[in-house]
């Protein structure tokens, strides 16, 4: 693993400026379907986030781990929301007699 904070701390902020770039050119017409992708991606980043939080390294290890626990579940329930809304658009209304 990385032994070193400030070679970690510079991948975490290179890693954040290329995810701001690649979300802010998708077009709208993309952005819920890759909302769906981007859900089991979040449910992987939980998974991730309980072990970081949960190993003991450092306190501030654990608290970023929590942090990124209740973000990536925002984001997933978000998500959900956002695509069954999208579903929603789609269901053919009964016609009114």
């Amino acid at each position: 693993m990385l032994e070193d904070p400030a070679v970690a701390l510079t991948i975490f902020v290179l890693a954040l400026f290329v995810g701001i770039e690649v979300i802010s050119k998708v077009p709208p017409l993309l952005h819920t379907p890759l909302m769906s992708g981007s859900n089991a991606i979040s449910g992987i980043t939980i998974v991730g986030a309980i072990l970081a939080a949960g190993a003991e390294h450092r306190t501030l290890a654990t608290w970023l781990g929590l942090v990124a626990i209740i973000v990536a579940t925002i984001n997933v329930v978000g998500g959900f929301m956002v695509t069954n809304r999208m579903l929603e658009m789609f269901e053919k209304k009964p016609k009114k007699s």
